[in-house]
């Protein structure tokens, strides 16, 4: 873990690297639409973005935590309303799914569609269908981000999924091979601890920086 601290310095850096790694000359030919996972991931897919005319696009998700306690995430619901649940955790603490359904509608109606109507003034998410689609985040401390994506995409029937990111743990790498037709990456790392330790500096993606970013794509 140590030998990868610090590896990144931020995420404009993070995206100069996975640019060589990404099939440039593919994505712009083939339009591929670049759609980021979280606030970070935006800020990251606008750097890879570039110059290029391809689109970019947020996700909106939002986790489910335990009962009773809410650092634990036991599921993440995106706002197509595609839930993605931990089984494990769920049969661990005998959580009853409708706490999990409930909460998911309630994480919706309050924070999601808040998000819609702020970030993309109340511009739904436009339908994948037929199109490629390149999921794109900072980091993946579980996969819970990329595979509540993934769920929400593929019941678009998409022309084909890939998924960039610098740094995820190598078994969510393992997980995640299984659902898209390629991931791009720089380093998957056994014993994962938390995105924010590979990077020098991850700053926190204010307000006016997510609206800038969306606003853009208008132009």
């Amino acid at each position: 873990m140590q030998k990868y601290k610090n590896i990144l310095k931020n995420r404009e850096d993070a995206a100069k690297k996975l640019l060589e790694v990404l099939p440039m000359q593919q994505i712009k030919e083939e339009k591929w639409n670049i759609i980021a996972v979280s606030k970070g991931g935006l800020e990251l897919g606008s750097f890879l973005k570039g110059r290029f005319k391809n689109k970019l696009d947020i996700l909106f998700l939002e986790a489910i935590m335990a009962p009773n306690n809410p650092e634990c995430e036991i599921a993440r619901v995106s706002e197509t309303e595609e839930i993605v649940i931990n089984e494990k955790l769920i049969d661990a603490f005998e959580i009853q799914y409708d706490y999990v359904y409930g909460e998911a509608h309630r994480k919706h109606e309050e924070d999601i569609l808040s998000h819609i109507y702020q970030y993309r003034k109340g511009r739904p998410f436009e339908s994948m269908h037929n199109k490629v689609v390149l999921l794109v985040d900072e980091g993946s401390e579980t996969g819970s981000k990329f595979m509540t994506a993934l769920k929400t995409i593929l019941a678009q029937n998409p022309k084909a999924v890939y998924i960039a990111v610098p740094v995820l743990p190598s078994d969510v790498l393992e997980q995640l091979e299984t659902f898209v037709d390629d991931i791009f990456f720089l380093y998957d790392i056994d014993d994962y601890v938390e995105t924010a330790l590979y990077y020098e500096n991850l700053e926190d993606i204010d307000d006016e920086k997510i609206e800038k970013l969306l606003e853009d794509e208008k132009k």
